[in-house]
């Protein structure tokens, strides 16, 4: 592994970036033409510590990134797809395929889009609802997405197979989503062809969820790209918003945002959103408490959290 090249690769991206481009407030003190150490450490989802031994390029601490910390680098820096190939030859990681999947190199065009969209819940996900990266008000929204691996990881397989993730939907909407996600996961699999991670998917929901076989044996097909949704939020109550998906080129990612006209309640909602941390809700995606729910009661705004707008799913060492 060629320790020093890589951090210096590291060192010359990070001075690329500018903090608008990774949703970063540029700051009145700002020394370094683009992102600080710690910035790059935060949106990539590692300790500030080791992202600095990483760039250092020491060999004395035995720093040995894993495939998937490079893919959250990969992400974090924006790098084109030529940029992460190099990014991998360095560390003497295997360039990874054409692949679905969180680990999944995200089009920077994608991710810049999401930057921009600061004063809107959004996030991205995989053509099976897995999310890669979100903002701070799709966490606000959605709740914290749980570090799931497998088909626990897909929206989609917990929907079918775990009760707590419909608690962010009223129970009459239930029928409709579970016709659209089953919908859309079927135009996935398609497109995906002879995929083992869809055949995994596809087989253990079919032995956990009746709802979910009787729904794939229709053989309906139907790619989500906009819907109506109404959200129970555990302090604003129930919200109801657009929900917008715009695909990637080869249909493995999607930018999904929520909007609501402006002037209506959801506007208003949203709003409300930018000044109530999910933190101190303690309420994960899928388990909005029901007393909250059913109440609509608000809580009283409390300090928004300071951080990065924007924060991969975390790839620890």
């Amino acid at each position: 592994m060629n320790l020093p090249e890589l951090g210096a690769f590291l060192r010359t991206r990070r001075d690329h970036i500018r903090p608008a481009e990774a949703g970063l407030p540029q700051g009145p003190r700002r020394r370094v033409p683009g992102l600080r150490r710690e910035e790059v450490a935060q949106l990539a989802g590692l300790s500030a510590d080791y992202y600095t031994e990483l760039e250092r390029g020491s060999t004395k601490n035995g720093v040995q990134p894993s495939a998937q910390t490079l893919a959250a680098l990969a992400r974090a820096l924006r790098l084109n797809a030529d940029e992460r190939d190099h990014l991998f030859h360095l560390a003497e990681r295997p360039v990874p395929p054409p692949q679905h999947g969180p680990s999944a190199h995200v089009q920077p065009a994608l991710l810049g889009l999401l930057d921009r969209l600061s004063d809107t819940p959004a996030r991205v996900i995989t053509d099976l609802h897995e999310t890669v990266v979100e903002n701070d008000l799709a966490r606000n929204l959605l709740g914290e997405s749980p570090a799931q691996r497998g088909p626990a990881a897909s929206f989609v397989y917990r929907w079918f197979t775990d009760p707590r993730a419909r608690e962010r939907y009223p129970a009459e909407d239930h029928p409709h989503h579970s016709r659209v996600f089953v919908s859309d996961l079927q135009a996935a699999a398609a497109r995906r062809g002879r995929d083992a991670e869809v055949a995994r998917t596809v087989a253990a929901l079919r032995r956990r969820s009746r709802e979910f076989a009787a729904l794939w044996d229709t053989h309906d097909v139907a790619v989500r790209r906009a819907d109506r949704k109404k959200i129970v939020h555990p302090a604003l109550g129930v919200i109801e918003l657009d929900c917008y998906n715009l695909l990637s080129e080869d249909g493995r990612h999607r930018l999904l945002w929520f909007t609501a006209p402006p002037g209506s309640r959801g506007a208003e909602q949203l709003e409300l959103l930018s000044v109530i941390g999910s933190q101190d809700l303690g309420v994960p995606e899928g388990a909005a408490p029901r007393a909250a729910a059913e109440s609509g009661s608000r809580s009283r705004p409390v300090p928004r959290r300071e951080g990065p707008a924007v924060k991969a799913r975390s790839a620890p060492e």
